[in-house]
Order: structure tokens, then sequence, then C-alpha cells
């Protein structure tokens, strides 16, 4: 009967995947071999060459094609009587709304950013659909369940914000390898191809004293008159030579520190780069060009030398304006655009020579542009399997057998999956609680624009955001709004907000809005005068659900997520990351008398219990990691990105379990 019962809620089930990557194509497979009859896969990315060593449903023919529609097609040749529907779309496009997401039993998430996780858990809360979570890195894995009220959803403990810098420390001082990757790619990028009207701390004037008003002009601004090599060798000389003069003339900086050396495009490259190396292919595809083909670079793994990155520096800039000058003024960096790869590589190298940091190749600048932990085929495949053994769980609604399981990378007494029980809701999470927040913010300085784009936007992760004081309606996106409520929101933006129509001041309470992800916060403001540039670089700090109320002082030290453990397992970062790390561990969240710990076993007689050294090892690791950085990124596939592992303990004091 209960076999029956078991295959009836299989054959019977309507599944909704979103990611077809990593983890997508081995659940895929998996789904299909165990009897699920309608699946239905989300995914809005291309197949490219370095997917194929893992993701095995692809083959080189099928390249820039998407993997969706390729993976779908994969496993119907195997499977032809299953029905698999595939959309080659953007999971936060406004079709996958609520009513979209109600007609399934089921989703499962293969996603490989914070951003798109969020949505999809606000979705299924919506809808009351169960969800399950999934993330893979190297050998470390998990797979969490999250069924509204009975479990925590996704967002009931904080994730990791990406790691923030100094602003000092990226223009003027920089000591490691990754400071001068978020300078070239968040400062000097962003400058050069994306929203120039953004603040940007790049120093924009030049010393140019052939015109008196050069000192007033935005030297990144291209003269009518200028070629796109002067242009490039301007921009060249004016960031990594001018500037480097600059800050050199501040001597009380350099006293204890090693000084850079300026550097100018005539001293590295005398001549004009009138001849390239390489041959060029002419291609319709505008999106395939690469500096790197145009100079006859093949290997991504070599350093290039100084000579190298200059002439790269220069063809990409070149590149950008002649084959994708449309898109100039909306770019954002992705670590998938491979011209955007190039320049900044070739950016940040030079900048490391000037502050005589050691030079990377691109492989390795990509990783950490892009915060990339490379996959492990063998963690997918088993994460995607323990992702069906839940599914198959939540299909029976065997709410008692739901488990959160690890995958380590050493045993733990034998063990190398860790089944935890679930949680119970965070009463102080703003998702499913609706616990009101508080932002302390200078109301007299910040704008309404850097309310919505570091918090609504960055923390809060709304698409489409509404913002509300009182009746007043201060802020809103949609389609379908007249081009006079447009203008008034867009000047409300530059607006601080105690200068708003509706004065926002301390005291006060917003409501934002995401009418799309049907999800409400109310955040109560409180004026505060002075932040720490290094410590509170957003000048705003947001509290309440995000971070943990304080607990009496023990022996015992922080580890993950808030999690707490004995001092004979030290927290460590993956020694891996250590010099690359550009997100970092955020404060926990449990509340007092709901300590996490890992599971309780009744025949702890039979298993090893003396393994310290694995467990001190798998502790070490279970860092969160969550993507990340990918968090501006919409890439909706790849789990190669990050570490998600939550809830870990091995505190043995009384915790609420899942009835």
């Amino acid at each position: 009967m209960g076999s029956l019962q078991h295959s009836q809620a299989i054959k019977g089930a309507k599944v909704l995947m979103v990611g077809a990557g990593g983890i997508g194509c081995e659940l895929l497979k998996t789904l299909a071999l165990s009897g699920f009859q309608d699946i239905h896969i989300i995914d809005m990315d291309t197949i490219e060459v370095s997917n194929l060593n893992r993701q095995f449903l692809f083959r080189q023919s099928h390249v820039g094609q998407s993997k969706a529609k390729v993976a779908r097609d994969a496993v119907l040749r195997f499977r032809p009587h299953i029905s698999i529907t595939s959309y080659h779309a953007n999971v936060k496009d406004c079709n996958f709304n609520v009513d979209f997401f109600k007609q399934f039993n089921v989703v499962l998430n293969g996603l490989d950013n914070l951003d798109a996780r969020r949505h999809v858990n606000r979705l299924c809360l919506a809808a009351e659909v169960p969800l399950v979570e999934s993330g893979t890195t190297g050998f470390l894995g998990q797979v969490t369940v999250h069924v509204k009220g009975k479990t925590e959803c996704y967002e009931c403990q904080p994730k990791p914000a990406p790691k923030t810098y100094p602003v000092c420390t990226i223009t003027s001082t920089p000591s490691k390898f990754v400071h001068c990757i978020v300078w070239a790619k968040d400062l000097l990028f962003a400058k050069l191809f994306g929203d120039r009207n953004q603040e940007n701390d790049l120093n924009v004037r030049s010393n140019d004293a052939a015109s008196s008003s050069e000192h007033a002009d935005d030297v990144f601004e291209r003269r009518e008159d200028e070629d796109l090599e002067q242009y490039g060798r301007r921009i060249y000389d004016h960031v990594f030579g001018y500037n480097i003069e600059l800050a050199l003339s501040n001597e009380e900086t350099w006293k204890k520190r090693n000084k850079p050396r300026p550097i100018y495009s005539r001293v590295v490259l005398p001549d004009r780069m009138t001849q390239q190396n390489g041959n060029v292919d002419k291609t319709d595809d505008l999106s395939s060009a690469s500096a790197m083909a145009s100079l006859g670079l093949k290997n991504p793994q070599d350093i290039w030398c100084l000579v190298e990155n200059t002439r790269v520096f220069l063809e990409a800039l070149k590149l950008f304006f002649t084959n994708r000058k449309k898109e100039i003024g909306n770019l954002s960096f992705d670590k998938d655009d491979q011209l955007a790869v190039e320049f900044v590589t070739a950016a940040a190298n030079i900048r490391a020579a000037s502050f005589n940091i050691p030079l990377h190749s691109l492989f390795e600048a990509k990783g950490i542009a892009g915060n990339i932990v490379h996959a492990v085929a063998t963690t997918n495949a088993i994460v995607a399997g323990l992702i069906v053994i839940e599914a198959i769980k939540v299909l029976k609604k065997g709410t008692d057998s739901y488990r959160m399981t690890y995958c380590l990378e050493h045993p733990s007494k034998k063990m190398l999956l860790m089944p935890v029980e679930p949680f119970e809701p965070n009463k102080s999470c703003c998702v499913c609680s609706e616990t009101p927040l508080s932002l302390e913010i200078n109301t007299h300085r910040s704008k309404l624009r850097d309310f919505v784009e570091k918090i609504v936007k960055a923390k809060l992760g709304m698409n489409s955001p509404l913002i509300m004081h009182g009746s007043a309606l201060l802020y809103e996106v949609g389609d379908d709004l007249e081009e006079d409520m447009i203008a008034n929101y867009t000047a409300n933006l530059e607006k601080v907000l105690s200068e708003l129509p509706s004065p926002v001041t301390g005291g006060k309470m917003l409501i934002v809005e995401d009418l799309q992800q049907e999800f409400t916060c109310n955040i109560y403001i409180k004026h505060r005068e002075e932040f720490d540039e290094e410590k509170e670089p957003d000048g705003m700090v947001l509290s309440g659900w995000t971070q943990a109320p304080p607990e009496k002082k023990d022996d015992k030290t922080s580890i993950g997520n808030g999690a707490s453990t004995s001092k004979s397992m030290p927290a460590e970062p993956v020694d891996a990351q250590k010099d690359i790390e550009v997100k970092e561990i955020s404060d926990g969240t449990t509340s007092p008398g709901k300590k996490r710990k890992l599971p309780e076993f009744s025949e702890c007689s039979t298993l090893d219990q003396s393994s310290d050294a694995d467990e001190n090892r798998n502790h070490q690791k279970i860092q969160k990691l969550d993507d990340d950085d990918d968090i501006n990124n919409d890439n909706n596939d790849d789990d190669d990105d990050l570490v998600m592992l939550d809830h870990w303990d091995n505190d043995t004091s009384k915790k609420q379990r899942l009835q």
C-alpha cells in the first residue's frame, strides 16, 4: 500500500525546477528516472564551453543554446513518454507570478545567486507551495526543505552580504589583488560602460594643461576629434598615471606603506596598436568579441606581462565602443561576459603592477571577480538525489520525516551525509512572519535613491518596489505608469528623505512592497548623524531579523550563521579562499533557547565518537557563503558559486523541533 501511494504521489505531481546548470542537469535526470511525469524547468542562461565538464546533458554542439531547452530534449530521448516544459527566461519575469507558482505541488531550486533564491522563496510563500532549496561548492553541499508555517523559510536566517571594502582602500591604498579587481569592476568598468549618472569614487578631473576648462570636465567623456586609441590611452594615463601621482602627493599616506609607481601608456607601449598579432574572424555575434582573440592570446591561465595587459586594456575598450556601442551606458559586470572579464583583468593587473601586487591570470581574475568556487560533479549528483528524496516526502505529506542534509568533505562519525531536522519559522523573520525592521539613516543627507538601491533592492531583494509613507506614495515601478507619475517618482529619487513631498524623518514608518512577490515590509526610521566609513560603508544600518539578539557570554565561540560551537572547533574560512574572499560571514540570528545542534542518534554505540580531527575540518568549512555575487547577477543556473551551509552546531542544549 505504501509503495502504491509512493508511486501515485510521484506520477500525479507537477514539479517546477528553477535552474538547469550543475545541479539542474542531475536533478532533471533523477526526476525523470524516479517516475515524475510532469516537469517544468526555468533557466535564462545559455550553454558555455566551461559548462561541459560537469553538466552532462550538454555537448559541444549545444554551445550557445538554451540550457532549459537542451536539457529537456536530452532527457526526452531516454524518457520520451513524460512531459517536460522548458522556459528560456528569467524566473523574475512577471510571467512567473504567484498564480504561475500555484499550479505546482513542489518547487525545486538549483540556483546560483541570492537574489533569485529570495525571489523564489517569496513566491512559494505567497503561493503556499513547498520549496526544496539546495547548493554545492566543491565537496560540500546541502539540501533544505521550506514549507510555509511548518518550517523556517529560506530567509528566516540571514545570508551573508557581499564583502565591502572601505572606499579609501579601493581608491588609494590597495594591498591585495582583490582590491584591484573591485576597483576595476565596480569603479572603472562602471564609469566607462555603465550609468555615468551613478555616483562613482573615481577621480574624473584631469591635469591636461592644453585646455583651461579641462579641470572642470569629466575626463571620461570622449572628445569629438578623438579616435578610440587616443581615447583609450588618455583614460589609461589618467587612471594609472595622473591619479597615482595625485595620490603620491599626500606624503603622510606613504610613510608606512610602499609607494606605488605611476604608469603611462607611452612608456609601456610607445607605438600605436596599428597591427594585431592574431587573426580575427568577422562575426555577426557582437557579444562574442574578444580582445584575447584579436591579440592572439590563447591561454587564459597565462599571466600577462604589463605590455600584454596594456594591449588587452586598449583593445577591449576599443571593441566595446565599436562592437557594443549600443550597450554602453547600461552595462554592468558579468562574469560570463568574456570581453568584460578581459577588460577587468587587464585593468586590475595594471593597477596591481603600480602597487607592487603580484599579477594574476584571466582564469584567476575571473574567479575572484565572479566569486567562483568550482564545482565537483559528484557533489551535484548527490545533492540532486537528496532533493528528489525530500520532494517525495513533501508530496507524501511526510512532515515528520523532512530533513536538511549536509554533504561533508571529511567523515564525521563515519558519515559524509549529515541529516538535521528542520527548524520552526523564525518569529523575527520579516518575510514569513512580517516582523517590522529598523533602519538607522541620516534623513538629512541620504536620498531616496540611496534607500532604494542599498536597502530595498540590495538588502530586501525587491525587484519592483512600491514605497509609501502613510497615505503618500513616494516611489513605484511599473510598465503601466503614466509619464507624469514616472517624472514625479524620478524626481523623488534625487531628494533627501527629509525633503520628500511627505517628509521622512526619525520616528516615521515606511511601507515597502513588491507586488510581484506579494511581499510587504514595514521599516521604522531612526535618524542618525554619523556612520563609521569602514564598518558601515553604506551610511545606513538595517536591523531586525538580520541580526541576533545579544546572548549571554559563555565559553563558546561563534561559527557560520550564528551557531555556537566549542573552542575546540575553531571557525575558519576555507583555506583556498583566504586571499580571494569577497564575502563575509554575517552575524548570527539564533534566538536564545533555540540554539542549533546536530541530530541525536539512538545507536551511538555503533558510531565512531573519536573523529575530532575530521569534525574540526568539517566545522572549519561550514561557512555560510551564499552567493551571491553574484547578488547583482541574474543568472539562474549554475551552482558553482556558492556554499550555503546553514544551521551547524554541536551544542546539545534544547531547541524546538518541527512537530
